[in-house]
């Protein structure tokens, strides 16, 4: 386990803060590469060694790639750090379920490998990993030394849980960068603002979905439909809320991280959806697999082929579970769907028929991707249209007693408050008095956060498993 949210606020981010600032600015990138292995180290100490392994060994491929004057031998070091880099996630994270699938087709008894997954393992593989591969391109410099490229894979804001920050977009900051009061404090009502949608809206949702499917999957329709909504803002609010924070963390530090969530519920097509969703999980694999793969350049067949393996290989990424693989084909071939048939009608239908057809593929894609056992994603699929009848009495003053959270977090997925703000600043921003408002806001929000945290209850990150 890492820090506990309490922990990390109250101990670890003021001892940062307050070093970082204090410190010269020679010093500061091995100040964070030190809080940073600290940080990740704290619960687990074993699996440093992982990522000081990770580390080392992109650091040394880099060198090497810096160096190769052939060709062959550039592609030769591009491979080997491929599989390396691979093998080490895959061991980690889909041994326990190869051997227990070999176990169950084979009939055969192969010992479990019994190792537990490393935290963010997925996240910083594929930086690491996007370091390579952009040396070798010729798209990013050899990084020569080591701290500083140990930084940029262990850096503390982004580590557990993305967003997957590529090296050539940080490149320059890492080498030098600005640490001002104007990007702090920015940063700051960032990470306040994720914070807020974690603790006060996501975990307020999970501890709905848990209470309706914590007896099974047999439910009336409507605990169906209102448990699939209430995972999908729920698991909107986990991943954005901390991509917010680590954003917010990383402008602290004078580091620009790009965006990774823009209101992907406000999506008219599934397209538009993952352009909006995970936005540097979905650039990377268009980076560095579709477009290798040949991307759309040769012809149709192969283009249907690259966007399968894109979306099984997305899948995968999320989690060793038959679920996830499912979920990643649901998603393809939706794609391939659009891309081929739907999108011309899409576009002749009005915008609000694009918005519910979207919501609903989603939904559905959220149950597959809710429940790791597939066995039972059937009967949850039934609950949904009815096969266990329509709705209870206590049901029904379920719903009614959290229909204003849903209101809440519904309309919190929407730009709205966004827009509201730009035109409060459009129109108030050059008077002293309009501070006031939104500082009373962002105190407010992490005044709640923290109470909330210290009241204890349902606190998980879904996207620490990955």
């Amino acid at each position: 386990m890492v820090f506990s949210s309490l922990e990390f606020l109250s101990l670890f981010l003021p001892a940062v803060f307050l070093l970082y600032f204090l410190c010269p600015v020679r010093f500061r990138n091995g100040l964070l590469l030190i809080f940073s292995l600290f940080f990740y180290g704290w619960g687990e100490p074993r699996y440093l060694v992982v990522m000081l392994a990770s580390i080392l060994l992109n650091y040394v491929l880099g060198l090497l790639l810096g160096k190769a004057a052939s060709a062959r031998g550039r592609k030769a070091i591009l491979a080997v750090g491929v599989v390396l880099n691979l093998g080490m996630l895959g061991v980690f994270k889909y041994g326990n379920f190869v051997v227990e699938n070999v176990n169950a087709v084979a009939k055969t008894a192969l010992p479990a490998l019994e190792l537990t997954l490393p935290i963010g393992i997925s996240f910083f593989t594929f930086q690491a990993m996007s370091y390579v591969i952009d040396v070798y391109r010729g798209k990013a410099k050899v990084q020569k030394n080591p701290f500083s490229f140990g930084l940029y894979i262990s850096l503390f804001p982004q580590l557990i849980a993305g967003p997957i920050v590529r090296y050539n977009t940080v490149e320059a900051e890492i080498n030098s960068r600005t640490s001002d009061f104007a990007g702090a404090a920015k940063g700051i009502r960032r990470f306040v603002t994720g914070l807020a949608k974690k603790v006060l809206l996501a975990n307020g949702m999970g501890a709905v979905f848990t209470s309706l499917t914590s007896g099974g999957t047999a439910l009336p329709a409507v605990s169906a439909w209102v448990a699939a909504l209430a995972f999908a803002l729920q698991i909107y609010f986990d991943f954005s809320g901390y991509s917010d924070m680590a954003i917010g963390l990383g402008l602290v530090f004078g580091f620009h991280f790009e965006e990774n969530f823009n209101y992907p519920y406000v999506s008219k097509s599934i397209t538009e959806f993952w352009s909006r969703w995970h936005i540097s999980l979905s650039t990377w694999f268009k980076e560095y697999v579709y477009i290798p793969l040949g991307g759309n350049r040769k012809g149709k067949l192969k283009q249907v082929r690259n966007i399968l393996v894109v979306w099984l290989l997305t899948g995968l990424w999320h989690g060793a579970a038959w679920n996830f693989v499912l979920w990643g084909l649901y998603y393809g071939l939706l794609l391939l769907l659009e891309k081929f048939v739907l999108k011309k009608v899409l576009d002749r239908l009005p915008s609000f028929v694009g918005h519910v057809y979207t919501l609903l593929v989603v939904l559905f894609g959220w149950v597959l991707f809710a429940f790791d056992d597939v066995s039972l994603i059937p009967g949850f699929l039934g609950s949904m249209f009815g096969q266990n009848g329509f709705a209870a009495a206590d049901t029904l003053y379920f719903v009614k007693s959290n229909v204003g959270f849903f209101v809440l977090c519904a309309a919190a997925s929407l730009p709205l408050w966004k827009n509201l703000g730009k035109r409060w600043a459009e129109k108030y921003g050059d008077k002293a008095w309009s501070l006031a408002p939104e500082l009373l806001w962002y105190v407010l929000l992490f005044f709640f956060s923290v109470a909330s945290l210290v009241k204890g209850g349902y606190n998980p990150f879904i996207y620490f498993r990955f």
